[in-house]
C-alpha cells in the first residue's frame, strides 16, 4: 500500500459548491476510484487550500495503468471539468499534473 498526500488551491467563491458536489459524489466516480485501487480517500479544506489523502492498494507495477484507466472511466472527464473550474493549481507543479503531490516525511501506524 502506498500513501499519497496532495495539495491544490480552491476558488474561495466556489467552496460551498465544491462541498455540495462532494457530499453527493456520482456513483460512476466512486466506482472508478475503487476500481483504481484507491482506498481511504479524503479531501480536507483549510482556507483556500485543499489537501487530498488516499491509499493506493494495488501492485506498484499497475499504478500508472490504473491511473490511466481512472482518467478514462465513464463520466470522469465530465466530473474533472466541473471540479477543475473551481480549483486553482500550483503554478510550479510538474507538467502534466493538476494536484501537487507531497513528500511523506513521517508515518506511524
Amino acid at each position: 500500500m502506498r500513501r499519497f498526500g496532495q495539495v491544490l488551491g480552491i476558488d474561495p467563491a466556489r467552496v460551498d459548491e465544491y462541498k455540495r458536489y462532494h457530499a453527493a459524489i456520482w456513483p460512476e466516480i466512486a466506482q472508478a476510484i475503487r476500481a483504481a485501487g484507491i482506498r481511504n480517500y479524503s479531501i480536507f479544506l483549510h482556507g483556500e487550500q485543499l489537501f487530498g489523502y488516499y491509499e493506493y492498494t494495488g501492485p506498484d507495477s499497475e499504478l500508472d495503468a490504473r491511473m490511466q484507466a481512472l482518467a478514462a472511466a465513464p463520466r470522469m472527464r465530465e466530473w474533472w471539468d466541473i471540479m477543475e473550474s473551481m480549483q486553482v493549481p500550483d503554478p510550479d507543479r510538474p507538467a502534466g499534473t493538476w494536484w501537487s503531490t507531497m513528500e511523506e516525511v513521517f508515518h506511524q501506524d
